[in-house]
């Protein structure tokens, strides 16, 4: 085992303070979880479409040129969370038992609301696959209205909270 793996697994305070995906060089390295238990583990993730009174008015209204919006960013978004370790260097592939994307049209705010929340039993978080469901659902609500809307905005993506592994749970504050 190289010696800032020894280091990283001294403390939860090292294992922050260490970067994982680096070796002493700075080139990158995929982290080696073969020796951690697997757990279940959770992730939820969030982010905002920003739209025009137009943008508003041809989703509420069902008519884009492109088809359902909603229904389409929401299977892009599962499909992406599939695949983030093609997308995303370094990111472990992850047996997903549960993908599951919520869109929702806020016409009083202008807005997509976008939540994903996935789940594995695994020896690797699941946050990454959150975040790239609620990123590539953001963008496919930005394809299918551009248009329409020049001015769309994709906003706000965050990690709310995630539990399972070593790390336990954590939540935005």
């Amino acid at each position: 085992m190289p010696a800032n793996d020894k280091n990283r697994k001294q403390s939860p305070s090292s294992t922050m303070s260490t970067l994982t995906h680096s070796d002493g060089a700075g080139g990158a390295r995929m982290v080696d979880v073969g020796d951690k238990q697997h757990s279940a583990r959770y992730a939820r993730a969030v982010g905002i479409v920003r739209l025009s009174a137009k943008g508003v008015e041809v989703l509420a209204q069902k008519k884009a040129e492109k088809g359902n919006v909603l229904a389409t960013a929401q299977l892009a978004g599962i499909m992406a969370a599939k695949r983030t370790s093609e997308l995303i260097p370094l990111c472990h592939n992850l047996p997903l038992s549960q993908v599951a994307l919520l869109l929702e049209l806020d016409e009083q705010n202008a807005s997509v609301n976008i939540e994903a929340r996935c789940k594995t039993f695994a020896q690797s978080g699941v946050e990454m696959e959150a975040l790239t469901a609620v990123a590539v659902a953001g963008l496919t609500v930005y394809d299918m209205l551009k248009s329409v809307d020049r001015g769309l905005r994709i906003t706000e993506i965050k990690l709310l909270e995630k539990s399972g592994g070593a790390s336990g749970s954590w939540k935005l504050n």
